[in-house]
């Protein structure tokens, strides 16, 4: 298996893993305030996913129609569950269906805050599993103020959850 390959079902697994961990959460707790940028633990989650959807829109070249990178307004949980899962699965057959050369071949888009970017596709993948797993990091610490033990997302773990 190609390794963007295993990063985009890394991350589709991880993010499903995830998910599940946070589903068991009160709404108040989704919502509470955190002295983080996004505000809170659904709009950090939102921010992953709708930073998936501006990368999809770049890799298709369509516009993603989006001002900001913190938008106040979030779906509610299951809503956004269902679109990260569904953006996953795209990001796993998308990958999965680029040729070596389709992956470093580069493209040209321009930055939610500005600015012109140039990136092979190969690294814009990267670069989703990468933020996410960034930002997972953020929804985790903030599980562990509410008492909850996040569940192990590490690329280890999906290796051997996955391969066995």
């Amino acid at each position: 298996m190609r390794t963007i390959d295993t990063l985009t079902r890394y991350k589709a697994w991880a993010d499903a893993v995830f998910f599940e961990c946070v589903s068991g959460l009160q709404e108040a707790q989704l919502v509470a305030a955190q002295p983080i940028l996004f505000g809170s633990l659904i709009r950090t989650l939102h921010h992953s996913c709708l930073m998936d959807y501006a990368w999809k829109c770049n890799l298709l070249r369509e516009p993603h129609g989006l001002t900001t990178r913190n938008p106040v307004e979030h779906p509610d949980f299951r809503t956004l569950r269902e679109r990260q899962d569904a953006i996953d699965a795209w990001f796993v057959a998308y990958g999965s269906a680029l040729s070596d050369s389709e992956l470093d071949a580069e493209i040209e888009f321009e930055f939610i805050g500005g600015g012109q970017g140039r990136m092979s596709r190969a690294d814009v993948l990267l670069h989703v599993v990468n933020h996410t797993t960034y930002h997972r990091g953020h929804a985790a610490d903030m599980l562990y103020h509410f008492g909850v033990m996040p569940p192990a997302t590490d690329l280890p773990v999906f290796l051997r959850e996955t391969t066995q």
